[in-house]
């Protein structure tokens, strides 16, 4: 009995989710972004993504500990991230403005919110794979 009420839950998310996609209207998610969807769908961490998107709000420098420029990026399938870019290991992401276009590559953390996205630099001790942020015609690393 227990397997027809998720059956039927599992059906109406199914029909809620294609009803939203249909309002939203055709998005041309790239699969990198594709990818932290279901990163954050799944709660994964430590995933290496690659992506772009537009500036949808820059945020102050978390100045605790390592310094870090945040910036929230809206990816083309819709989903949010904040992208951590550690400025002690990195140079500043220089004129960053809402709007604009941005591509990043580093390593997706879960969080409600949307997650995170850090290791945008290289690592001075060699654990993790270089990351990098494009902006404005610049790579920052």
């Amino acid at each position: 009995m227990r397997a027809r009420p998720r059956f039927a839950l599992l059906l109406a998310l199914c029909a809620l989710a294609s009803s939203l996609a249909l309002r939203a209207g055709p998005v041309a998610a790239d699969s990198a972004s594709v990818s932290i969807a279901r990163a954050y769908a799944q709660q994964l961490s430590n995933v290496q993504v690659e992506s772009s998107g537009v500036v949808a709000r820059v945020l102050k420098d978390d100045k605790e500990g390592s310094r870090h420029q945040r910036i929230v990026v809206r990816l083309a399938s819709g989903h949010t991230v904040l992208i951590a870019h550690n400025i002690d290991l990195a140079p500043r992401v220089e004129g960053v403005r809402e709007g604009a276009p941005i591509s990043f590559s580093g390593e997706y953390e879960w969080n409600n919110k949307g997650g995170v996205v850090h290791w945008t630099h290289r690592d001075p001790s060699g654990r993790h794979r270089a990351g990098w942020i494009k902006y404005a015609g610049h790579t920052y690393q």
